[in-house]
């Protein structure tokens, strides 16, 4: 599958109220550079008036560039750097040398489409709360699981179940990838778009997606998770987490914690 490849003139705020915005509209990664954000979505996807109006409130102007499918590991092999998250987890892909000192956990993760490399803060910030929680023996759900970074993590720290899904083909097939380089045996990811065939009980479930889907799925993902269980989110910007709350509290969600960085929310809640 070729990818078109959007250059848009934004940094800080402005890019990352972009990825919330082009994120919801089926753009499936992004790249943050100095001094533009690079926005990837596939070609057949790629509607310009979509775009263009969502642009042109703000005057920002853009490029576009075709990538084809067999040069998109070289464009993230060139970008792609280890991420180390509080000497906890390592991220890396299998061509960078390991960590020195090794931390907790060493994930490998190929550089490819798929969300959750662990270099955006939504990720990074997800895994800072996973790591104050006890995985050990518990039953995990990974929701729009990406790049299985998360998934791959739950494991490592001792989950008896990880089942992950996404909507996006080439997530699962890339989740694939990352759960034989790390040598995974309990995470069993499919394809799918939504919670109603899934009837099993959970006791930790990770949503790293976006602020409307999370809106959508807050009674399945309550549905999914035992008495006591745990449900952490990200994709939220400061400015939608009254309405996250105001959505989680009636289906029984309490807040435990939150993390901020770079404009961006992670939420930790219990099933009251």
């Amino acid at each position: 599958m070729s990818h078109i490849a959007i250059t848009i003139q934004a940094t800080g705020e402005v890019a990352e109220l972009l990825i919330a915005q082009l994120s919801a509209v089926g753009y499936e990664g992004f790249e943050e550079q100095e001094t533009a954000l690079v926005a990837f979505i596939p070609e057949g996807d790629f509607d310009a008036s979509v775009l263009e109006e969502l642009l042109g409130t703000n005057g920002i102007t853009y490029t576009q560039e075709l990538i084809q499918q067999q040069n998109w590991n070289a464009v993230w092999e060139s970008n792609f750097q280890p991420v180390l998250v509080d000497n906890f987890c390592g991220i890396r892909a299998n061509f960078h040398a390991p960590f020195v000192p090794q931390p907790q956990y060493d994930i490998e993760i190929t550089p490819k489409m798929a969300f959750g490399t662990g270099h955006h803060a939504t990720t990074s910030s997800m895994i800072r709360l996973m790591k104050d929680l006890s995985f050990e023996g518990r039953r995990v759900f990974d929701f729009g699981t990406g790049t299985g970074i998360l998934a791959i993590l739950a494991e490592m720290m001792g989950a008896a179940v990880v089942d992950a899904i996404d909507y996006d083909e080439w997530a699962v097939n890339n989740t694939l990838e990352n759960l034989e380089a790390n040598h995974t045996t309990k995470v069993k990811v499919w394809q799918a778009d939504n919670l109603s065939d899934i009837s099993q009980k959970y006791d930790i479930l990770l949503a790293n997606i976006n602020c409307n889907i999370l809106l959508h799925f807050m009674a399945d993902m309550r549905r999914l998770l035992s008495p006591g269980g745990i449900l952490l989110l990200s994709g939220i910007m400061p400015s939608d987490e009254t309405q996250i709350l105001a959505a989680a509290t009636p289906h029984g969600f309490e807040l435990q914690r939150k993390i901020e960085k770079d404009n961006w929310l992670a939420l930790q809640f219990i099933v009251q």
